[in-house]
């Protein structure tokens, strides 16, 4: 289930963006507007949602978090740019990357998977 956050998300909002794939969470975020989309399959749901939502394409970045260690990795198929000088899956702009920490950290970090 794709979700959009665009203010801190709910326990339970969470936990259902953590149903999809059990140990992280595939999230999309628009760097400009501070939100972000999360819980698909691919980058490109949360993407997908995004734009639906009114966000341009240059502004969304794929990743995924993982609750675990509260980490991120910012590696999608969507972040292949020629037209931005981002020629790799991975996010290659520390500034990006940072926004895109930042904006993860505040609307869905801090919450752990229930162990069981």
């Amino acid at each position: 289930m794709v979700l959009i956050i665009k203010e801190r998300a709910t326990l339970e909002q969470f936990e259902q963006m953590l149903q999809t794939l059990g140990l992280y969470i595939k999230i999309a975020i628009d760097i400009e507007r501070g939100i972000l989309a999360g819980g698909g399959e691919k980058h490109a749901y949360c993407e997908a949602a995004l734009l639906e939502d009114g966000s341009r394409q240059r502004d969304i970045w794929g990743a995924d978090w993982i609750p675990f260690n509260q980490s991120i990795a910012y590696e999608s198929i969507i972040n292949i740019r020629p037209s931005q000088n981002n020629r790799s899956m991975i996010i290659q702009n520390p500034e990006i990357r940072e926004r895109v920490k930042k904006i993860a950290q505040e609307l869905i970090g801090g919450y752990e998977p229930e162990r069981g």
